[in-house]
């Protein structure tokens, strides 16, 4: 399936509640999942909170407990993506300590590489958000059955009900009525610009309106040039920071160039890519 553009990720998510007990967390987990699987098989137009509600064998009233909508609920699927992908990293870097910086640039791309080709939904969603389809409007944010008001059951003492209000039941926009059950085109943005944002990369940007990131990119380049820095015993400076987010920003849209000719990733265009990056990023890092 072709990757779709992407534009700004959630950092944190903005979940609707936070997992508190151990089997919410792993709710979760099933739901986050389940949207994986479904953007694999389907593509990101024809997602619905429904659909994976479904897939996840939860009550549609689960996904509403943590998401207003299917772009909270993928941006929350990019932010545990990067998270994946740093401890990836981490670990990869932590194994192998005599890495020299090529070797370490090496495990950087490597990760990422892996990721794209064996981690559910990742090649249509890594670590950021796709653009809104045309039935999306941005800035719209979905309530959920029952609107704001859900019981604490899930999560307080003497837990009532996962499902309350919810079966049955049609979506609801703040401050209007319900609509039907369906939110594959209709679904709000949760605050989300559809500008052009880069690759999908997660970025350490501004928080913009509804604590979106102004750049992508910027929070995976972050996330490599404090690991890196940390790996090669040198300090992560202004000179440093701005080599590996171009760094980021050519490898990304050469790994997505991969991606498109060859699904599983050309790899003399991988090749490319790691040449590039070995020529303009190793010498910062010595």
């Amino acid at each position: 399936m072709v990757p779709v553009h992407q534009t700004r990720p959630q950092t944190p998510p903005a979940l609707r509640r936070a997992p508190v007990q151990q089997r919410s967390a792993e709710r979760l987990a099933r739901i986050l999942d389940a949207c994986a699987a479904l953007l694999d098989e389907t593509g990101y137009e024809q997602l619905s909170t429904r659909a994976v509600a479904g897939r996840a064998g939860v009550p549609i009233g689960s996904v509403y407990r943590f998401f207003g909508n299917k772009r909270a609920m993928v941006a929350a699927l990019a932010h545990r993506n990067l998270d994946e992908y740093a401890r990836r990293v981490s670990r990869r870097l932590a194994e192998t300590p005599a890495l020299d910086a090529h070797g370490a640039i090496d495990g950087v791309l490597d990760e990422f590489i892996a990721m794209k080709r064996t981690v559910p939904g990742f090649a249509l969603v890594d670590f950021g958000i796709p653009s809104a389809t045309p039935g999306e409007n941005a800035g719209e944010r979905e309530e959920g059955p029952g609107g704001g008001g859900e019981t604490e059951g899930e999560e307080g003492e003497g837990a009532g009900t996962e499902g309350t209000g919810a079966e049955g039941a049609g979506t609801r926009r703040a401050g209007g009525a319900g609509t039907g059950p369906e939110d594959t085109a209709g679904e709000g943005a949760a605050g989300d610009s559809a500008g052009s944002a880069g690759t999908g990369s997660a970025g350490n940007g501004g928080a913009g309106a509804g604590g979106e990131l102004d750049d992508p990119n910027r929070l995976v380049a972050e996330r490599i040039c404090v690991l890196l820095a940390a790996h090669l015993d040198r300090p992560a400076d202004t000179d440093l920071r701005r080599k590996v987010l171009v760094g980021v920003e050519t490898a990304d849209a050469l790994v997505r160039l991969a991606f498109r000719t060859d699904p599983a990733g050309d790899p003399a265009l991988v090749d490319e890519t790691r040449l590039l990056l070995h020529a303009y990023l190793a010498p910062s890092l010595v």
